[in-house]
């Protein structure tokens, strides 16, 4: 055991997060699954930057700022324990996770073909759903879902035997990639993500993680995870900016991979008939982009990392555990969370009530939740018989008090 891994964590400090994120003051919120309150030094960040953009110009605010916009893949790579190279920074998740996946069904060589196979799990967004099927339209690929086990997760036993019938590498029905998300929008559940990696890599198949919910709410490593590509926002736990995200893309990848779309920022027109691209994953990003928000995101990487990935979780997990028990003691109000291991996204219906009301009845209170819609998890939803769920969402700089005064808001709404 490691000197760091003997080391008691040390636990939040509940009212100095509190301090630090202004928004505390004005509302109770719980729908940090979909954009966290910013903290002050993500702000702060960004209203510099912007206020240099204002006084000297936006080129060259980037030229002085440029040491902070290079920092941010330092402080990315030590979030998820890779190297800066692997790092592009985008405007989003989605775009992330797009520009990853048709870089795979586009491979020279080895791109999707008819007959081919992509295995995706139960609980998977509809973002991504809606590209398998473009995929299936335009070259045959089959689309399938991985079923999940006794707990809601993804059943590694069954993505082996998928595995196994493909005659991998011979011919037609090879699996052509294995595409989850690790933590559902809908259901509390954290996918076997690195079991599921040690499937992908023991039979050469691509891995893409989608980490949307994952990054700024569990510790993230993605060689424990076995990910050949992994997408993120910067929006959800990990507060950052709106408009913010990254991509990770395995060095050893970067020989062989290259994206849909380039410009001059990923390549270089060398003669007037050549272009090269960039060595590293930046050769996924385009030229443009906004400099303050990018910084913001590395201001929140920064302060997520100072609080400890391991603290954040056992506290956001914890308050969700809290909440859980709470709700379920009300009566006619179901959790529907699934999973052997469940994090701080927490589901539930009400008898009688329909979850887009009881959102806007919260949020009257000053507490904000969400709805989990069937078309956004469209084959777990529609496997489980639902329609809609309230989402509450808690974080490390949610109090206690604030749990029960949601609890209480349920039971009297």
């Amino acid at each position: 055991m490691s000197i760091d891994a003997a080391r008691p964590r040390a636990p939040i400090d509940v009212m100095r997060a509190r301090a630090e994120t202004p928004g505390t003051r004005h509302v109770a919120h719980f729908n940090n699954a979909g954009a966290a309150l910013l903290p002050q030094p993500v702000l702060d960040a960004v209203a510099e930057h912007q206020e240099l953009e204002a006084r000297i110009g936006g080129y060259e605010a980037e030229a002085r700022n440029g040491a902070k916009l290079e920092a941010v893949y330092d402080s990315i790579a030590r979030l998820l324990s890779c190297d800066r190279t692997e790092i592009a920074l985008v405007e989003s998740a989605t775009a992330a996770w797009d520009m990853a996946f048709n870089a795979v069904a586009s491979l020279p060589g080895g791109g999707f073909r008819p007959g081919d196979r992509i295995l995706t799990a139960r609980a998977e967004y509809s973002a991504n759903i809606i590209p398998f099927l473009q995929a299936a339209r335009r070259t045959g690929v089959t689309v399938e879902v991985i079923p999940s086990d006794e707990t809601g997760q993804t059943s590694v036993d069954a993505l082996e035997a998928m595995v196994a019938e493909s005659g991998q590498g011979r011919g037609t029905g090879r699996v052509a990639l294995i595409a989850i998300t690790h933590i559902p929008t809908n259901g509390g559940l954290v996918n076997p993500a690195a079991a599921i990696g040690r499937v992908a890599r023991r039979h050469g198949i691509p891995y893409l993680l989608d980490a949307c919910q994952t990054v700024g709410q569990i510790p993230v490593d993605v060689e424990d995870l076995g990910c050949d590509f992994l997408s993120a926002t910067g929006r959800k736990f990990l507060r950052g900016p709106r408009g913010t995200g990254f991509l990770y893309v395995r060095k050893d990848w970067l020989d062989r991979i290259e994206p849909h779309t380039l410009d001059h920022s990923g390549a270089a027109l060398v003669a007037a008939d050549r272009y090269e691209m960039r060595p590293d994953a930046r050769r996924f990003e385009l030229w443009e982009c906004n400099v303050a928000a990018r910084i913001g995101l590395g201001a929140a990487v920064d302060y997520a990392l100072s609080w400890g990935l391991e603290a954040i979780r056992d506290r956001a997990f914890g308050l969700a555990e809290t909440l859980r028990r709470r709700l379920a003691e009300l009566p006619g109000v179901t959790v529907r969370d699934l999973g052997a291991e469940r994090c701080a996204i927490v589901t539930f219906t009400v008898d009688g009530r329909e979850p887009r009301a009881i959102k806007e009845a919260l949020g009257g209170q000053g507490i904000n939740v969400s709805v989990s819609s069937a078309a956004s998890t469209r084959f777990d939803m529609d496997a489980r018989g639902l329609t809609d769920l309230v989402r509450a969402s808690p974080h490390y700089y949610n109090s206690e008090e604030e749990v029960e005064r949601l609890v209480t808001a349920v039971r009297g709404e």
